[in-house]
């Protein structure tokens, strides 16, 4: 069969078109932005990417087109695909039907920490024997591919709650009917796409209301909104996690910046976790991963053993290089939250040495302005701030730099990078957020250095 994706350079999208070129399939795909790491990755899978979407692409009339969630009527391609009448799907309504059928279904859901939480938990599943399936929406470093097949019946999931297509509103958690799912924080995001935070609950709610009554929700005992959701109605066993705080599942500290931990269950001590990761997110992450890893059979302590080598996420946190005493990181953080507790772990980590955050405001959300409130105040942990303002944002930046002196406001990629120019020096660590390529500036900023 030809399955022809749009929006393949998307992260869930370009996961799909491996598992689909995995299966036999012939795959091809459209996207607009094609840029690393996964038009890299598509390309050494030998799948054929085209550069924009026009309805040439689908000359060769495939069987089947794959409609990512953020194409929308109008699109040259998409208005093809129905004037065609070609057949067309979702890609959680297409993973759902050709892969999750009869699996025992791993699900990582929340705004903070899916990808993370998902590569811990299908590493631990692999360093044990499992050989499970997989879709993360990033690149797991021990891994080397957001997504496989698998071999067994185990499958792990990034369980995003955004919509699944133009034609189907649903979020894309909701396909997927997952026996153990992962819980980790709810907080307001996706402003494009939910009014308000209750829509947000009612749509984990729907998640909630798919999981059998013999599988198990892992979630943090003082998330509120986590157990406000919960109340609107849960047929399944809950357990709870923390830390330095007694519940079900317990981290307790040994390190501030969180990278030596005890994990307790049930207030037994099942082993200690001294590993590179840093800060409490982390913790948390690893928590919950472990949690879900014993639902299907994998003992905590040897769970604790294989996230010591657990090698992170590309993007999360990563070390891209070191230069001149300067040490660059990318990181995918763009929510309020994420950017604090990012910052809180690097700075916990390295101490009094000087931290520069950069940040490019991408996502819907932030370009629409909803976190101006907060947004200023996730950076106190920085010396210094530089957040780019491109003409194309819907509010003014501007006031971000009035609201803490640390935080200066850039036009440019250019001017950016000469104000980082200004700031090197030995021991000193750049901080780069972005959910997108940001102009190119991680290979510029390394020439330049």
């Amino acid at each position: 069969m030809h399955i022809h994706i749009l929006g393949i350079c998307g992260t869930f999208m370009g996961g799909l078109a491996l598992i689909a070129r995995e299966q036999g399939h012939t795959v091809s795909g459209s996207d607009q932005n094609v840029y690393p790491p996964m038009s890299t990755q598509l390309k050494e899978q030998g799948i054929q990417l085209m550069q924009g979407y026009r309805a040439s692409n689908l000359d060769s009339k495939p069987d089947l087109v794959i409609i990512g969630n953020a194409l929308s009527r109008g699109n040259e391609e998409v208005e093809a695909v129905l004037n065609q009448g070609l057949k067309y799907t979702s890609g959680p309504q297409w993973l759902s039907e050709s892969i999750l059928q009869n699996k025992w279904v791993l699900a990582v859901a929340g705004t903070h920490g899916k990808t993370t939480t998902s590569s811990m938990l299908a590493w631990i599943l692999e360093d044990n024997g499992f050989e499970p399936g997989f879709l993360i929406g990033g690149i797991p470093v021990n891994f080397g591919l957001s997504a496989r097949l698998g071999k067994t019946d185990f499958f792990v999931i990034e369980a995003d709650e955004y919509d699944s297509a133009f034609f189907d509103k649903r979020s894309k958690f909701v396909h997927y009917r997952p026996r153990t799912v992962v819980l980790n924080n709810l907080e307001f995001d996706h402003a494009d796409i939910f009014d308000d935070l209750s829509a947000i609950k009612r749509q984990f709610h729907h998640l909630v209301r798919t999981i059998p009554s013999e599988g198990l929700i892992i979630a943090p005992k003082t998330d509120d909104n986590i157990q406000d959701t919960l109340k609107l109605g849960y047929w399944t066993e809950v357990q709870a996690t923390a830390i330095n705080e007694n519940a079900l599942w317990q981290a307790q500290l040994k390190q501030e910046d969180g990278s030596h931990f005890s994990v307790l269950f049930d207030n037994k001590e099942c082993g200690i976790l001294n590993w590179h990761l840093t800060g409490l997110h982390n913790v948390q992450n690893a928590l919950a991963a472990i949690a879900a890893a014993r639902h299907i059979g994998i003992l905590p302590e040897h769970a604790i053993q294989s996230l010591i080598s657990f090698k992170s996420v590309k993007r999360r946190m990563e070390v891209i290089a070191k230069i001149k005493g300067v040490t660059l990181y990318d990181d995918f953080a763009h929510h309020p939250t994420a950017i604090q507790m990012t910052l809180d772990g690097l700075r916990k980590q390295v101490g009094s040495e000087k931290i520069i955050a950069v940040m490019e405001p991408r996502s819907n959300t932030m370009q629409m302005g909803i976190h101006s409130e907060t947004l200023a105040g996730s950076f106190a942990l920085a010396d210094r701030t530089l957040i780019y303002q491109p003409e194309s944002l819907g509010w003014d930046l501007t006031e971000l730099s009035n609201q803490a002196e640390n935080i200066k406001i850039c036009s440019s990629i250019d001017e950016i990078i000469q104000e980082l120019q200004k700031e090197i020096a030995p021991n000193s660590h750049f901080l780069m957020m972005s959910n997108g390529s940001f102009g190119g500036i991680y290979q510029r900023l390394q020439e330049e250095l």
